[in-house]
């Protein structure tokens, strides 16, 4: 028999950390390699994570609840291989802990380390080390640490949250300003006993939060244009039974969208932007996610990374990939990181158009709606006509402190253009 570490794996470009949400195995039990052994929470999702060998789950190194930075040992498992063990293996659960936190990087010292807790009577929430640490070095006293709303599972206070908290902390007027402060506005609600109550669960809090930050931090500014979707959906109607035949999936309108969107972020790189303090970063990849609703209602944005580098097909699979694995909770933190653009469907809801919200840190965010029958002004050699067309509206929300409305509206004209223009001679 022989003994290896089950490392916390990485889970995302920008992830360093990951806090354990439920071992699903316990101490003793068998398991298969793949075989899913634990759940693990970051600030993009929550993933189960799979065993890296088959055996049995010796040791349990990392307590749920606990801040685990990416790399640092998790659990021991015992393989009947003669794989040597590592040399922390035999050694006892607090030795092997000790080692965990000096083997983690250096900038995630904080991550697992235990400073002095600063809990409030009668505050029951969990508080990570990561959390009590920067409370700590923020000097927030245990009485300011319960008032803070957290989206985490069950209203656990994530480092997200104490960030976002920090900056807007440090950011407020002091007592002695003569400023006015300006208190979050709080709604009174009067319950009857014939109303339901409905705890928001942890997704729809953390969009909650986001979404409300995000309105704070951009003056959005939104720009319609009508586009003539005519040549799309003629095209789609003609092929696209041999294109499933072809490829064994369907081809739906998202992807005539993101192509369309990654050739004008193209020709219009001052969108495929993001703002850090006075300063403008401009990205090089052009990352476009996609909002996909989930059974539950709620909403979330895999990522179609590179996407100016695909064809529709390539889009198109790409597409009905992401979409399957969101709705059957399969995505991973990465397939959500990285975002330099995003579009969302509301025509798929029957909605005409929207005035969607930017998700931070981009700059804007196109709402494409229901693709509907009208009659319209067609230009001919011979004259004007009227004939039915397939028109949809797009909805183009920027951030007018770094988008100006000439850049937004010439932005969404580009993209109506790339899809009227569509060619209807195009193979697959």
């Amino acid at each position: 028999m022989a003994s290896v570490e089950m490392l916390m794996p990485k889970m995302g470009e920008s992830i360093i950390e990951g806090t354990i949400l439920t071992w699903l195995k316990k101490e003793g039990d068998p398991i298969e390699q793949d075989e899913s052994v634990l759940e693990v929470a970051t600030d993009k999702v929550d993933t189960e994570v799979p065993a890296t060998h088959a055996g049995v789950l010796k040791r349990i190194l990392a307590k749920e609840g606990e801040v685990i930075a990416v790399g640092a040992p998790i659990a021991i498992i015992e393989t009947a291989g003669e794989e040597a063990a590592p040399a922390n293996a035999s050694k006892p659960k607090e030795e092997a802990k000790d080692e965990l936190v000096a083997a983690a990087p250096e900038k995630t010292e904080t991550l697992i380390s235990s400073p002095e807790p600063v809990v409030a009577d009668g505050d029951d929430r969990f508080y990570s080390p990561l959390v009590k640490s920067i409370a700590k070095e923020e000097g927030i006293d245990a009485s300011e640490l319960s008032k803070i709303p957290g989206t985490g599972k069950e209203g656990r206070v994530t480092k997200q949250d104490m960030l976002e908290y920090v900056k807007n902390r440090k950011a407020a007027p002091s007592a002695s300003s003569p400023s006015p402060s300006i208190a979050e506005p709080k709604v009174q609600v009067s319950v009857s006993a014939n109303d339901e109550i409905i705890e928001m669960d942890r997704m729809r809090k953390m969009i909650a939060q986001r979404m409300v930050d995000s309105k704070r931090i951009s003056p959005h500014v939104t720009s319609f244009v009508e586009a003539d979707m005519t040549n799309i959906v003629l095209w789609r109607e003609k092929n696209k039974e041999a294109y499933k035949k072809k490829y064994g999936e369907s081809i739906t309108y998202t992807p005539f969208f993101i192509e369309a969107i990654a050739k004008a972020i193209r020709d219009f790189p001052m969108i495929n932007i993001s703002v850090d303090g006075d300063r403008i970063i401009k990205k090089k990849d052009i990352n476009v996610g996609m909002a996909v609703a989930l059974p539950s209602g709620n909403l979330i944005v895999p990522i179609i990374k590179n996407a100016d580098q695909l064809n529709l097909v390539g889009i198109s699979k790409k597409v009905n990939d992401l979409a399957n694995r969101a709705r059957n909770n399969k995505l991973t933190a990465d397939d959500l990181s990285g975002g330099t653009y995003t579009v969302s469907n509301v025509g798929s809801f029957g909605n005409v158009m929207g005035t969607p919200i930017i998700p931070q840190p981009q700059v804007a965010i196109m709402a494409v709606g229901a693709i509907v029958k009208k009659p319209a002004v067609v230009e001919t050699p011979t004259g004007d006509v009227i004939a039915i067309r397939h028109k949809m509206f797009l909805s183009h929300s920027y951030d007018h402190r770094v988008v100006d409305g000439s850049l937004g509206g010439m932005f969404v004209r580009k993209v109506a253009d790339y899809l009227e223009e569509f060619d209807m001679n195009s193979s697959f």
